[in-house]
């Protein structure tokens, strides 16, 4: 289980893009409605899908928590985490599973899949995303070690907040 000590993702153009690539082709393989990752401060990531009529802000914030509390049982029992959670609805599944400790797949889906072509399909974007998430992490201790870890604000100034308020 995982607090909210740990740090958001700092999210680069081009692995958001690999990203992307991944959950569309997992969407299309799966046979799935609707794919997105939240990570575990319950912020969302990135989605695709059927995703209009979904409130995806408050979706990715109790999967967070639905993954904390389950953290807490798993705990209770002596186990580290449990890596899927799955939830059957009357028309609607929801397949949940954790990528690498880190993020948060989620992939709602109906009678046109099955939770077998889901697990299956999840096992190989998840490897696919795991990579993802490593190059990620390893580009933002490069730039955080070579000293250019500017704040997004860092060429704001002074000036330029004055002139929005004038």
């Amino acid at each position: 289980m995982l607090g909210s000590h740990q740090s958001s993702f700092v999210m680069y153009d081009e692995e958001f893009k690999r990203i992307s690539v991944v959950i569309e082709k997992l969407l299309r393989e799966s046979n799935s409605k609707v794919i997105f990752l939240v990570d575990k401060n319950g912020q969302l990531i990135a989605g695709c899908g059927e995703t209009e009529h979904l409130d995806t802000t408050s979706l990715a914030s109790l999967t967070a928590g639905n993954i904390a509390a389950t953290g807490g049982l798993a705990k209770l029992i002596g186990e580290k985490e449990f890596s899927i959670l799955f939830h059957e609805g009357e028309k609607d599944n929801i397949h949940i599973s954790i990528i690498g400790q880190r993020v948060i797949l989620v992939v709602i889906f109906d009678q046109r899949s099955s939770l077998g072509l889901v697990r299956l399909r999840v096992k190989k974007a998840s490897e696919e995303l795991g990579v993802i998430f490593d190059d990620l992490s390893k580009k933002a201790e490069e730039i955080e070690q070579s000293g250019n870890a500017e704040s997004p604000f860092a060429e704001i100034t002074d000036d330029d907040i004055d002139n929005l308020f004038s």
